[in-house]
């Protein structure tokens, strides 16, 4: 008999459907297409797809076809920035958490903006505040 995965087993989130998830609602967005558009056109919920997006629901491969037909990318796309599994187990030092990044409303924005900042000398100064930001956050209480 099949055993029902748990509300704890459901919160957490395979990273690669986290990161999956949040690439995409990165080209959705960057194709100027919303939610609701994009599951009216996959014959789903606008609610579905914000399920997949957060990883609340993995994407099968037949639907992340689709989307990537819809969104007029490669399959690939949404596993770009993916290390393989054998180099993530080698690597040393932790990368940062960047699918929890990639799941906020905000770098998608940041995604979408940064690379219109013309100069390198500006791209640095906003890279220079963000740092000056994290290093002033007081430690978190536990």
């Amino acid at each position: 008999m099949a055993e029902i995965a748990s509300k704890d087993d459901r919160a957490a989130a395979d990273p690669v459907d986290g990161h999956v998830g949040a690439r995409i609602r990165q080209v959705r967005r960057a194709r100027g297409v919303n939610q609701e558009q994009l599951a009216q056109s996959l014959g789903l919920t606008y609610q579905q797809v914000q399920k997949y997006e957060r990883a609340a629901n993995r994407v099968s491969a037949s639907k992340l076809y689709q989307i990537a037909r819809l969104l007029e990318t490669p399959v690939s796309t949404f596993f770009e920035g993916l290390e393989a599994p054998d180099v993530q187990a080698a690597a040393n030092p932790p990368a940062p958490d960047l699918t929890a990044f990639l799941q906020t409303a905000e770098s998608s924005d940041i995604a979408l903006w940064f690379p219109q900042i013309r100069t390198a000398r500006q791209r640095k100064r906003v890279a220079e505040l963000i740092r000056s930001m994290v290093e002033d956050e007081p430690e978190p209480r536990v």
